[in-house]
């Protein structure tokens, strides 16, 4: 089996490990961010927001929120300890100081690191004497979270999280000790590690389990090669060698076969990108071919079936997971921030591993689109979710009870700069373009590139390359994808405009030509200080389709600049996006906005609006439809969106005439933003459509709860139609035990109505109630859950 080398660089993270410090390298070895000082007008302003915003923000929330109060508890373990929140809560601690560290390394502070030293003093005592270190355990032995199982490790396969904690303790303590230089964090992280290392595995005496939520396999490849310890690398190719032989053989956890046979991405779409990642690690570092075919064969599922046109992966709400082959929803798309960041990470060690560029296509689509779409541009609150579709029930928030998301972007970010540049032997990748200065080594000598760009606004982009004497060196610069005629590297998506679009590359004025190779266009010469490259990428809006077996995008488009995915939103449009129809042949007029959204070029072209009037006939508009950047809706209040827009009759959706539902206020006893939902004249095709938005009483069960139509004036009404939001039997909402309709009389007092037909509670099917007509301002839906069950409403008409 041919040995594959690879070593110091084995996650996107590890690009901020000094090359210094390195005694291997990948067979492509990432240029550290550290080496790399951003001054791009776009991510410049997104890292800054990161560095004064979410990272202080996900410290304070980790804070107010009792995350630090349970390593305290721990410290003092007591049967009085109060055991609440999820068993994963103390990775954000980790995951915080994680990207604090990142940014330590860019931007030193004193008073940060002070602060970072007295939350590992609080860390390092809750840690017990054998190193094990899981709060939600040692805080109160008698009494343990519900997920955590009586003895350590015996639900690790479920939802204890012991191993998951594991993992991100040791990202955060290597980021820690290669920005400070302090080893306090990595020593707990070391002592957690050897304690899993003799207590979990297939020896006497030993418990054999596989990870539930995997990561702890990319973050012990790190720590073997920052210790130079080979046990922790061994330790991790266990944990996926022994992946479906152990108790809990799942397609959820990806544990429903051994990984070498799996070819389907399946499952919640976190866990599996951080096991690929994972296995691309162990692979490099031990030469394992076969685990880098399986990976090959996997990556070929998720670009060829299974990933949006935002990059986003993971379809479906229900298990946070990759849905069938072309099931790819657009209001129900789940494309959670943190499977958008493992989406990055999987490319970016393929793109390590086999040099192409396809690789980095899909990971610049998702970093410009569906990763930084989960945060705003203040860096001050997250989409969990980033749907494709909305009508108002989406709204970024500035944490979450499960608040994996706001700590993973934390430490995400501030590591962007290390995805620029690589270098090979004698080959300089170029593989982002965003303005920055860099210092690089090519066969141990000093080179500088200042690279000087709009991007993603413009095509144009200078490099000045500054070596130290004459150096030979092939410059390899990515031409995109986008500019190739690819949306993705498979048949998933196709442009439909016929557009060629053309580029150029000049060295010190004078055009080179040079065959392009793997996605790269090669410059090789010998290089002088001085020297410069420009490059000019032609940009245009493109409009494209999805593969037909895509259900929820025939007959419709996407438009797209460069790397930029657009959508309509209700600001900028003064009608019903939803009864938007593009022209056949549509054409676009591109403005720069330098006052919208932080910057941003707009997008223009005209369109038509399909409505019905109160007589039932069909009418239509003309109009001028406006479109932004994918990443930053939603910034402007809650309303519609769509990025997927009709350009065939049979996608249109042609507004209704307003109905008594649709001008109704809506009240509920439980209050939540997908309340918008039920009179929002969309029906669900059937019991299993989970592609149209709910409104739900979850997280209640069993109690009596009511949604109300409050009218601007008196209406007479005699009959309403329910359709009921049942996810049995995974989920957590059932129909109804049973339900009443009420209406307000002249007194102001809710009164029963006199039905003449039966309530039904049937799932997928209308629940129609006819009763005798009243007169009224308002009228409301009582409905007693069933026990240890919520339900939920796709829509509710009344006539």
């Amino acid at each position: 089996m041919k040995k594959i080398i690879i070593g110091l660089f084995v996650l996107s993270s590890f690009a901020g490990l000094s090359q210094k410090k390195s005694n291997t390298g990948y067979p492509i070895t990432p240029v550290p961010f550290t080496s790399v000082q951003v001054n791009d007008a776009f991510w410049g302003q997104r890292i800054e927001a990161s560095r004064t915003t979410t990272i202080p923000l996900a410290f304070g929330k980790c804070e107010e929120t009792g995350r630090y109060d349970n390593f305290v508890m721990a410290a003092s373990p007591s049967v009085k300890n109060k055991v609440e929140g999820f068993t994963f809560d103390d990775t954000d601690v980790y995951k915080t100081i994680e990207g604090a560290s990142y940014s330590m390394q860019t931007h030193p502070n004193k008073k940060l690191e002070k602060y970072i030293d007295s939350l590992i003093t609080i860390v390092g005592k809750a840690q017990e004497a054998d190193g094990y270190l899981y709060t939600f355990r040692t805080m109160n032995p008698e009494n343990t979270h519900e997920w955590a199982g009586k003895k350590r490790w015996e639900k690790e396969e479920d939802l204890s999280h012991e191993l998951y904690n594991l993992g991100h303790l040791v990202e955060g303590a290597v980021a820690h000790y290669q920005s400070t230089g302090k080893r306090d964090l990595l020593n707990i992280a070391i002592e957690f590690a050897d304690c899993a290392v003799r207590e979990v595995g297939n020896k006497p005496g030993q418990i054999m389990v596989v990870p539930g939520h995997q990561i702890t396999e990319m973050a012990l490849a790190k720590l073997s090669v920052v210790t130079g310890e080979k046990k922790y690398l061994d330790f991790a190719k266990l944990l996926l060698d022994e992946r479906g032989h152990t108790h809990i053989k799942s397609e959820y956890s990806q544990s429903h076969k051994p990984v070498l046979e799996q070819d389907e991405a399946v499952g919640h779409a976190v866990r599996a990108s951080y096991m690929y990642s994972g296995m691309a690690d162990v692979a490099a570092l031990t030469g394992d071919e076969d685990y880098i075919h399986a990976i090959d064969k996997i990556w070929d599922n998720i670009v060829s079936k299974k990933l949006y046109i935002t990059g986003g992966i993971g379809a479906t709400g229900h298990g946070e997971s990759f849905g069938k082959n072309y099931e790819l929803p657009n209001m129900s798309a789940y494309c959670e921030t943190c499977a958008a960041i493992g989406n990055v990470y999987l490319n970016y060690r393929l793109f390590l591993l086999h040099g192409d560029a396809k690789y980095y296509d899909v990971l610049e689509r998702t970093l410009y689109n569906g990763l930084i779409s989960g945060v705003s541009l203040d860096g001050g609150s997250f989409f969990y979710p980033n749907p494709l579709e909305s009508i108002g029930q989406h709204q970024r928030q500035a944490w979450f009870g499960c608040a994996c998301c706001p700590s993973n972007v934390s430490r995400f970010i501030p590591s962007v700069p290390g995805y620029i540049y690589a270098v090979d032997d004698t080959d300089v990748y170029v593989n982002l373009f965003m303005a920055n200065q860099s210092d690089l080594k090519v066969k141990g000598k000093s080179l500088k590139l200042t690279q000087t760009t709009n991007y993603p606004w413009t095509g144009k982009v200078d490099i000045e390359v500054s070596p130290k004497g004459k150096q030979n060196f092939t410059l390899k610069v990515r031409v995109p994808g986008w500019l190739q005629n690819d949306v993705v590297p498979s048949n998933l998506y196709a442009y439909t405009d016929k557009k060629i679009l053309n580029f150029s590359v000049k060295v010190n004025g004078k055009v080179v030509k040079s065959e392009i190779n793997k996605g790269y266009f090669n410059i090789n010469r010998s290089w002088v200080n001085g020297d410069k490259v420009e490059i000019d990428f032609e940009m245009e809006p493109r409009t494209v389709k999805a593969h037909p077996a895509v259900e929820a995008d025939r007959g419709k488009v996407a438009i797209e600049r460069g790397p930029v995915v657009y959508c309509a939103e209700w600001p900028d449009n003064d009608f019903n996006i939803f009864s938007v129809i593009l022209n056949k042949k549509p054409e676009f007029k591109v403005e720069k906005k330098n006052d919208l959204l932080y910057g941003i070029n707009m997008i223009q072209t005209d369109a038509q609006t399909l409505s019905y009037s109160d007589s039932g006939k069909l009418v239509t508009k003309d109009v001028k439809l406006n479109m932004i950047p994918y990443y930053s809706w939603s910034h402007r209040g809650s309303g519609d969106m769509a990025v997927w827009l009709p350009i065939e009759l049979n996608a249109t959706k042609p507004e209704m005439a307003p109905t008594i539902a649709s001008e109704s206020k809506i009240e509920a006893s439980h209050n939540v933003k997908p309340i918008v939902a039920i009179n929002d004249g969309l029906i669900p095709k059937d019991a299993e459509d989970r592609t149209l938005p709910y409104y739900h009483w979850w997280p209640k069960e069993g109690t009596t709860e009511w949604v109300s139509y409050n009218f601007d004036s008196e209406r007479t009404v005699s009959r309403s139609t329910v359709y009921w939001y049942d996810d049995k039997p995974w989920g957590g909402c059932k129909v109804p035990d049973y339900w009443k309709i009420y209406y307000k009389d002249a007194n102001d007092k809710w009164q029963p109505v006199e039905n003449t037909t039966a309530y039904g509670i049937e799932k997928g099917l209308a629940t129609e109630v006819v009763f005798k007509p009243v007169k009224t301002k308002a009228i409301k839906i009582e409905v007693k859950l069933a026990e240890k069950n919520a339900a939920g409403i796709f829509e509710w008409e009344v006539e």
